[in-house]
C-alpha cells in the first residue's frame, strides 16, 4: 500500500496574499479559501495542491524543503517573478546553473535552466 500526495503546506503570515502570489507565479487557481487555510491547485480536480496556513512569526532560517521551477526561459521567468515581488537570495549556491529566489514572505525556491 502507498500514499497519494495530497498537498504541500506552507506556513504564512498572510495566507491569502501568499497563496494568490504563488497561484499567479504557477498559473494555478485558488480552489478553497477558509479562515485557517487557502489552497491552490492547477485545477479544482487536480492534485497535489499547495495549502497556506497562518502562523504568527516570520520565517527565520533556510527552508528544509523548496520548490524547483523549470520554465522555458529561465532569465525571463526570473525577471517576471522578481517583478511580482520575489527577490534574489544566497543560500550558498555559488555559481550554480540555477537561480535562487525568495517569495514575498522569504520562502526560497529555485528557477532551473531548460533541460538539455
Amino acid at each position: 500500500m502507498t500514499s497519494v500526495w495530497e498537498s504541500l503546506t506552507v506556513d504564512a503570515q498572510d495566507p491569502p496574499r501568499l497563496a494568490r502570489w504563488w497561484a499567479e507565479a504557477l498559473g494555478y487557481q485558488v480552489v478553497s479559501e477558509k479562515p485557517d487555510e487557502v489552497e491552490i491547485r492547477q485545477s479544482a480536480e487536480r492534485l497535489p495542491g499547495i495549502v497556506f496556513v497562518p502562523v504568527t512569526g516570520a520565517k527565520e532560517t533556510k527552508n528544509r524543503l523548496h520548490l524547483d521551477l523549470r520554465p522555458a526561459d529561465r532569465e525571463a521567468e526570473v525577471e517576471r517573478l522578481v517583478d511580482m515581488g520575489a527577490r534574489h537570495v544566497d543560500v550558498g549556491q555559488g555559481d550554480a546553473g540555477w537561480t535562487v529566489l525568495a517569495d514575498p514572505e522569504g520562502n526560497e525556491f529555485c528557477v532551473l535552466p531548460q533541460r538539455d
